[in-house]
């Protein structure tokens, strides 16, 4: 990641690929701020243009220093953003991640979550060589731990009160994947 340019990933599915943020998508990050499913499940706090500005540059600096990778979910043909999807928390030496998405409300219900979080997955095993991926949800968070699920990410266990969310302490699921897994075998080879 240190000394290379973030690239773009795709295709992803529907025409859509995974590349990274602009100043220019400021205003999707306030707009997604302000919807109430991702306010819920999510820790994004954005508010105004500023701060959304601000928010892009540090992904930016997340990437430069090996610490994030975190994508922009757009049309091929340079449409406007419809979801983020990225790595927090990257330990290049520990080769661990975890992985983050949402979708705003156009693009839910069309089957997107799933095939980012493969593409991404698949990017982290092989081009960063990570070891352990993880994906956590709310265990309210019924959706995410569908799409945990269908994108062939174990569930590990329940850690208790692991988050703090708008409306208090969440218990979350966990959910792995460990390089040479059965998901690591079979999406590789184009399944």
């Amino acid at each position: 990641m240190r000394g290379a340019e973030q690239p773009v990933l795709g295709p992803v599915a529907q025409g859509l690929e995974l590349r990274p943020w602009r100043a220019a998508d400021a205003a999707v990050l306030v707009a997604a701020a302000g919807d109430p499913a991702i306010r819920k499940w999510n820790l994004l706090t954005v508010a105004d243009l500023t701060a959304a500005e601000l928010r892009i540059a540090r992904m930016g600096e997340r990437w430069r220093a090996g610490t994030g990778a975190v994508w922009a979910l757009a049309p091929v043909d340079g449409g406007g953003v419809v979801g983020l999807a990225g790595w927090n928390d990257v330990d290049l030496a520990g080769g661990s991640a975890e992985i983050v998405y949402w979708l705003l409300p156009p693009a839910r219900g069309r089957g997107l979550a799933v095939p980012a979080v493969e593409r991404l997955t698949r990017w982290a095993f092989d081009d960063l060589g990570l070891h352990r991926l993880r994906l956590c949800h709310s265990v309210s968070n019924e959706p995410s731990c569908r799409v945990a699920g269908k994108a062939g990410y174990a569930y590990e266990g329940t850690m208790r009160g692991a988050l703090l969310h708008e409306d208090g302490w969440h218990d979350q699921h966990l959910h792995a994947v460990v390089r040479g897994d059965a998901w690591n075998r079979h999406c590789s080879s184009g399944g």
